[in-house]
């Protein structure tokens, strides 16, 4: 994710190409980043900014001695500033513009004036303690986040450098890490449940790598051994037993994927044998028992954990919870967007690990469906929490709207997604001693170099994922036999490709990397199918909510129904999907002015009238007549941009 993860890391597979290096041209994530750049980036400063509406940059120049105030919002929303700075830095690396790169400046600016001299950074104490002459001090409350904050300042500083060159926001991130390490030097039992949300050993790992100082990397490894120290803990903070003895999802999901995707990055830069095998049993508990269809993971608002232990002394209350096998609500899932993209971070770093195209998988799902639902088509709204259903009269209060808001109290979400859209471009491929890797598929170009300096330049041209058929051309490449990894993604049965218009004889198999390996000349085409039918799916038949229903699929995309596609009178929850009916593509007109190209599903199912059920809990089963009605099916994605309705991704199958 920044230039340190460009070089290479001795036990990790593949490499990462460099920032500037992959231009999205055309198709879905060219939309999507020019929206980042020209509405969500700009969009997100004025949030920041504007005291009537957040506090964050105030609190900035309320600590920086600028103006008087106090400390206000969450104490995490240091971290908010940061990552838009990230996702900025990102921008302007690829865009260069010069007011952009301004704005960077200014911030930067402030962000060192506000720094002790020490080298700590945290607003909330400094303000209180600097400025109001409070009892406060660095690491006092665990709950304070300070880890977490400094942990995006280190990565955004790490990124911003790789856009431009400038060390500023560098020097702040040495000096953060500077004093966590004289602050750890000798670390309690105490000290060492400060680590909320640890976003601190990928930031680490990426100071390591930006920087080659081997003391970053020291500290990582010596951050994360000390949780072993930690005494009457719990899975709320990922704490109750360590880390190597973890073998399912536990607890507060946001913790958990951060501080999974960190041990990957430790694990990339020391091959240390025993954080592997915790990294392979957690990931299998999430995806194959815990995570919803859209990649979406921490289903619960509230949970206990580990849930019906016999001694129940050791029982954590957990927010935003990873709950039971199999536990996947649809109206209630909480799937907060942060905990979706810790989800993609993790398997982005496991795919780097291995280079197996599982991790790929979960990666793409994510970023199709339950990253994007965070942010509305026009870049302007959020969601916080990200449910599979909504109903029209909910019979109880949740915490968190059920419609996208211009602005969400907790901020943390918002500046996520958008720094991951930013740099959507680096995960499209990577680089090995055995050749490039394409992970993603759209319209774009690739200018870059394998591990032994030769250069390779190829176009993409492709309208995924509304259509299968992905035209690779190489424009230039050593003058030696080198390998194209394509990715065959788990759901493409029947992938067929081509070279030079001649179909290859090697087998295809899903789910795996196909790797074309030859002498490529200037102009020689590969040309990938993947045909993309619309798929029924079912879940595990332990997954309750979903028995005896279906969800659709077409490509890497999730579908959902919403009730301002169906005719009048008809209610999403009267919806019954034939198991043979016939979906077909086509144009979302109504939503073409918001985002490009987007395709929606249309055809033919059935509506059963639900009657009544005031005042029963219960009533006998009766005949219902089924009568045909036509249904449009959106991307899940892109549901609850057109006004308030019912939705729903999971629908009874007849």
């Amino acid at each position: 994710m920044t230039v340190a993860q460009g070089r290479s890391s001795p036990h990790a597979k593949l490499t990462l190409v460099g920032m500037a290096d992959v231009r999205w041209t055309g198709g879905f994530w060219a939309d999507r980043w020019a929206c980042c750049r020209d509405v969500m980036v700009p969009n997100m400063w004025r949030l920041i900014s504007d005291p009537q509406i957040s506090h964050i940059w105030e609190n900035f120049l309320v600590a920086a001695g600028i103006q008087e105030g106090r400390f206000r919002g969450p104490r995490w929303q240091d971290g908010d500033l940061y990552k838009w700075r990230e996702a900025a830095a990102w921008v302007y690396g690829l865009a260069r513009d010069a007011e952009l790169d301004a704005r960077l400046d200014e911030v930067i600016a402030m962000i060192a004036r506000v720094q002790r001299p020490v080298g700590y950074i945290h607003t909330p104490v400094i303000i209180a303690h600097d400025r109001l002459g409070q009892d406060a001090a660095p690491f006092h409350d665990r709950m304070d986040f300070e880890m977490y904050n400094m942990g995006h300042l280190m990565t955004a500083a790490c990124a911003h450098h790789e856009a431009t060159g400038k060390r500023a926001l560098l020097d702040v991130a040495e000096k953060a890490a500077v004093f966590l390490a004289e602050t750890f030097r000798a670390p309690t039992a105490e000290l060492a449940r400060n680590a909320v949300c640890p976003s601190h050993y990928m930031g680490l790992a990426d100071l390591y790598r930006t920087t080659g100082k081997r003391e970053y990397l020291e500290l990582a490894v010596k951050l994360l051994e000390m949780r072993a120290l930690v005494q009457g803990g719990g899975d709320d903070n990922q704490d109750r037993i360590p880390f190597r003895q973890q073998t399912v999802a536990l607890g507060h999901a946001v913790r958990a994927n951060y501080l999974l995707a960190g041990v990957a990055d430790v694990f990339s830069e020391t091959g240390d044998p025993t954080l592997l095998g915790p990294l392979e049993a957690v990931w299998r508990s999430v995806v194959f028992h815990k995570m919803h269809i859209t990649g979406g993971c921490g289903a619960l608002y509230d949970g206990a954990s580990h849930d019906g232990a016999k001694d129940q002394a050791v029982i954590t209350r957990v927010h935003q919870a990873y709950g039971r096998e199999y536990q996947l609500p649809n109206l209630t899932a909480h799937n907060e967007t942060c905990a979706n993209i810790g989800q993609a971070l993790w398997n982005w770093r496991m795919l780097r690990l291995t280079g197996e195209a599982r991790f790929a998988d979960v990666l793409e799902r994510v970023l199709y469906n339950s990253m994007l639902s965070g942010i509305s088509l026009d870049g302007k709204r959020f969601f916080y929490t990200n449910a599979l259903r909504r109903v029209a009269q909910m019979p109880f209060e949740l915490r968190w709207s059920r419609t996208r808001e211009p602005f969400l109290s907790c901020f943390c979400c918002p500046p996520n997604v958008v720094r991951m859209i930013a740099q959507s471009g680096r995960w499209a491929y990577s680089t090995s001693p055995d050749g490039l890797w394409v992970h993603l598929y759209g319209g774009n170009v690739l200018a870059t170099q394998l591990p032994d300096g030769s250069a390779v330049t190829l176009t993409q041209q492709s309208d995924y994922p509304w259509d299968g058929a992905v035209k690779i051309t190489i424009e230039a490449g050593p003058k030696r036999a080198f390998g194209l990894m394509l990715r065959i993604p788990g759901w493409a049965e029947s992938a067929s490709v081509k070279v030079n218009g001649r179909q290859v004889d090697q087998k295809i198999a899903v789910g795996e990397y196909l790797r074309l390996e030859r002498t490529w000349s200037a102009g020689d085409v590969v040309a990938l199918d993947l045909p993309m039918p619309a798929r029924l799916i079912e879940a595990h038949p332990l997954a309750e909510e979903t028995r005896n229903q279906v969800a659709v699929m077409r490509g890497p995309v999730v579908y959902c129904l919403e009730s301002v596609d169906l005719p009048a009178g008809v209610r999403v929850d009267e919806v019954v999907i034939p198991r043979d009916i016939a979906l077909r593509p086509q144009p979302a007109g109504d939503l073409a002015g918001l985002m490009k190209g987007i395709v929606a599903l249309e055809g033919q199912a059935m509506a059963a009238e639900a009657g009544d059920w005031s005042g029963a809990l219960y009533r006998p089963v009766r005949q219902r007549q089924l009568r045909p009605v036509p249904i449009r099916l959106v991307p899940y994605f892109a549901w609850d941009n057109r006004g308030m309705g019912e939705m729903a991704v999971w629908l009874p199958a007849s």
